[in-house]
């Protein structure tokens, strides 16, 4: 039987052992109360007020959370001067507006994925932030996982050979009430943005350590509408200098949710919910090997970019080694040209 395959380890930093950073919970919704949660349980970061349009609600989510202080406006919260960091939570229609006003506040911001609508919105979040020389991040956790930095080891250092084919499933059977924001199209609704992002934002992970390059060099996208015209579904196949990644997302079919990727030396799995932590496998010939050591695990995996922006702004940062704005920017730009494809167009675009 031939000798298993030893994966790297993750050099991935315990989320306890970044230095604290007060942040300011802007929208105080369920991805809020679960990056909150997260944050509490296994970091040193201090969450010292939410802000909601209800003061009500942000209340609520305070005394939920044991949070000293809450705010009836948006406004109010990212004004606060015991706030140094704000998370924006509320829906990707939003985040252009609510980040830009934490960024001209003067606060390193750390925005929910999808980062925003469009890759117009992003750029204009990119100058905002460059001009009041703060540090802004795409809340997209599985980059800060420890899972992914295995992985991050293995294409930076060739154990695939050249990589030819990235596969990447996000499919969650939904059925969302007719005013749910998924269906909106003026909330920014539809699949791609939603579930999409993950495997989108995979691919271009996996073509930025093969050396494939920021940009894809052809987008093919098929889809299906909502009657509401949004995405239902898509599949997208995206082709790399030597390299196609086939991509698909849907709320009409609970599908996969895994991520494969093939070189010609060898192929690398990612466990089923590849998208918390998770499970790495690697083939190569008649070998393999398995990394699966994760200590913290689902939802508590959001600790792990809130610890890594911390990190950065006490480095002096003003942009993630892990995922650059640059790349943020690129992959919307990418999400553009699919929505322009099946035929998706929000209001106001």
């Amino acid at each position: 039987m031939p000798d298993a395959l030893t994966l790297p380890e993750p050099r991935t930093p315990d989320p306890a052992d970044a230095p604290p950073l007060r942040w300011g919970v802007l929208a105080p919704g369920h991805i809020a109360h679960q990056w909150t949660t997260a944050v509490l349980a296994h970091t040193r970061q201090e969450v010292v007020a939410a802000g909601s349009r209800s003061l009500d609600r942000a209340q609520a989510f305070a005394d939920a959370h044991g949070i000293a202080r809450a705010h009836g406006s948006y406004e109010e919260l990212v004004d606060d001067p015991h706030v140094d960091a704000v998370y924006v939570a509320s829906p990707h229609s939003h985040h252009h507006d609510q980040a830009l006003l934490a960024l001209r506040a003067g606060k390193h911001v750390l925005v929910e994925k999808a980062f925003t609508r469009n890759a117009a919105e992003a750029r204009a979040l990119v100058e905002a932030a460059r001009d009041a020389d703060v540090l802004l991040m795409e809340a997209m956790w599985t980059r800060y996982l420890p899972h992914t930095d295995v992985i991050r080891q293995l294409l930076d250092d060739g154990a695939l050979g050249d990589v030819h084919r990235v596969v990447g499933d996000y499919g969650v059977r939904t059925d969302p009430d007719p005013t749910h924001r998924l269906l909106d199209p003026a909330l920014a609704g539809g699949v791609l943005l939603d579930l999409g992002i993950y495997p989108l934002s995979f691919a271009s992970f996996v073509a930025r350590h093969a050396g494939l390059g920021l940009s894809p060099r052809t987008v093919q996208a098929a889809g299906s509408l909502t009657s509401t015209g949004v995405d239902a579904q898509i599949s997208v196949q995206v082709g790399y200098d030597g390299a196609e990644a086939q991509l698909f997302t849907s709320m009409l079919t609970a599908s996969g949710h895994t991520t494969h990727v093939h070189g010609s030396e060898g192929r690398l799995d990612v466990d089923d919910r590849c998208y918390v932590p998770a499970g790495v496998t690697l083939t190569v010939g008649d070998r393999t090997g398995t990394w699966d050591a994760n200590r913290i695990t689902g939802y508590g995996g959001l600790s792990f970019q809130a610890a890594a922006l911390a990190t950065y702004v006490a480095e002096g940062r003003r942009d993630s080694p892990l995922l650059p704005l640059d790349e943020t920017v690129a992959i919307l730009e990418t999400a553009d040209e699919i929505r322009h494809q099946v035929g998706v167009v929000y209001p106001g675009e």
